[in-house]
């Protein structure tokens, strides 16, 4: 049954997601409306229509919403990057339009199996590796979501032989109403994201969305290291799988003395040596086990799978090695976007480091990033928004080996004249792009074209 058959759409955002769920729409029998503030001149309607199929027959607005698309809506679709607590989208869900996001739009539409992942960090590595492992048994896998391709684009292709596997953001899982994936993930819960969601609550609320449509005949595999998922787990319906980087686990999968085993009822199975790997890092080791768990469900053989992580690389700008430059090794981890990540990324440096950081501010607290880098961290080079408030707390905490850098450029021309054969130089910026580059890809790719120019 098409639910959208002669009702009025708008959709907010005329991004990737926007256009991908306009495109999906347009032989629906909807009145589309693709929307976008445009507050910035970054847009028009022939650069948008670009994007669009040559189908689409529906109504694109930039800049201001006129008066009659203020008017009854039946639905309102909103792209990731569109907060719901938006006077408009308040005010039209008061009047009783339907709001949701692109990622439940894609799911009205898609069919097949479906692995969800979410987390605050790990979740693109997971995703892809998941990804790729359920590949090598399922012919038709899609990888989408936060991990750069809507959802929307694939949705309507599906079968039901299909495997998707989708990156979910809190601001995706934030706006799902029906969405079901058979097994979810969830890496891990530390503040971020708080200028958005306001409050911690809120922000751990929209990460448990990811199952809270679930049932017991699915899985959702957790942290156990994690006490914000050991407390939330209890109110779970499905069936959870746990995984641990710190303890053995009589059930599920564990991390112990160089190697991941997989446990049922007490007996333990090696799945793989972490040193067969080309992911580096604890954390890495919880996004393997992670994916792991996943591949078990969906029937994936165990020699399958321990083929699939021995060929699995590293996903670009998280603790990517670019070069060696006169003995200084460079490490991409342009995804660092909070705490947590950057301090995932400190923890994976085995020698003296150069840290990069600095940014846009997202109102974080730097005192435990600071406080990991014991003697890891050689000096710390600050640029962005950010750059003083980090120093502050640095100092605050004892350290003092601070350098201000206006540009990507100064930074990597410091670090190339400073650090020593033997040493590391990483860019984990803790702070989102915004204000020096467009996204985390953009500020990446910059640091490794500086890099490789060396």
């Amino acid at each position: 049954m098409n639910r959208f058959i002669g009702k009025k759409v708008m959709i907010i955002g005329a991004g990737i997601s926007g256009t991908a769920a306009a495109d999906l729409l347009t032989d629906s029998g909807a009145e589309i409306v693709l929307y976008d503030a445009n507050t910035k001149g970054l847009l028009d309607e022939a650069s948008v229509r670009l994007r669009l199929s040559g189908r689409f027959n529906g109504r694109v607005v930039l800049g201001d919403i006129p008066e009659d698309c203020r008017e009854k809506l039946d639905y309102l679709i909103l792209s990731p990057g569109v907060p719901k607590d938006l006077p408009f989208v308040l005010l039209m869900e008061k009047r009783g339009t339907k709001v949701i996001g692109e990622i439940e739009l894609g799911y009205y539409y898609a069919k097949g199996k479906l692995a969800g992942i979410t987390g605050t960090n790990g979740k693109t590595t997971t995703t892809a590796l998941t990804g790729h492992i359920l590949s090598k048994v399922y012919e038709d896998t899609i990888v989408v979501g936060n991990i750069g391709t809507p959802y929307t684009e694939f949705a309507k292709n599906t079968k039901d032989t299909s495997m998707t596997v989708a990156e979910l953001s809190s601001f995706q899982l934030d706006t799902i109403e029906t969405f079901r994936p058979d097994a979810a993930v969830i890496l891990n819960i530390t503040p971020d994201h708080l200028d958005r969601h306001h409050t911690m609550k809120n922000y751990i609320n929209a990460k448990m969305n990811i199952a809270v449509n679930q049932t017991e005949k699915d899985i959702c595999v957790l942290n156990y290291e994690d006490a914000t998922l050991r407390e939330c787990a209890s109110g779970l319906k499905s069936t959870v799988v746990w995984f641990s980087s710190k303890r053995r686990l009589d059930n599920g999968f564990y991390y112990e003395d160089g190697a991941i085993y997989r446990a049922v009822k007490g007996e333990s199975v090696c799945v793989c040596k972490t040193d067969e790997l080309q992911l580096i890092g604890m954390h890495n080791y919880e996004n393997v086990m992670a994916a792991c768990a996943v591949a078990y469900y969906f029937g994936v053989p165990d020699e399958t799978l321990r083929e699939a992580l021995r060929t699995f690389k590293p996903v670009e700008h998280r603790i990517e090695y670019v070069a060696t430059k006169n003995g200084v090794k460079y490490y991409n981890d342009s995804k660092g976007t909070n705490p947590d990540a950057s301090i995932q990324a400190v923890k994976a440096m085995n020698a003296p480091t150069y840290l990069i950081g600095g940014g846009y501010d997202k109102g974080a607290d730097y005192s435990e990033w600071i406080e990991c880098f014991g003697d890891k961290i050689k000096h710390l080079i600050l640029m962005g928004q950010t750059k003083d408030k980090i120093a502050d707390c640095a100092r605050a905490h004892g350290f003092n080996a601070i350098t201000f850098a206006d540009s990507m450029e100064m930074a990597v021309e410091f670090c190339s004249k400073n650090a020593l054969p033997g040493e590391n130089v990483l860019l984990s910026p803790c702070c989102a792009s915004w204000g020096m580059f467009k996204n985390y890809e953009e500020r990446g790719k910059i640091f490794k074209e500086l890099v490789n120019a060396l």
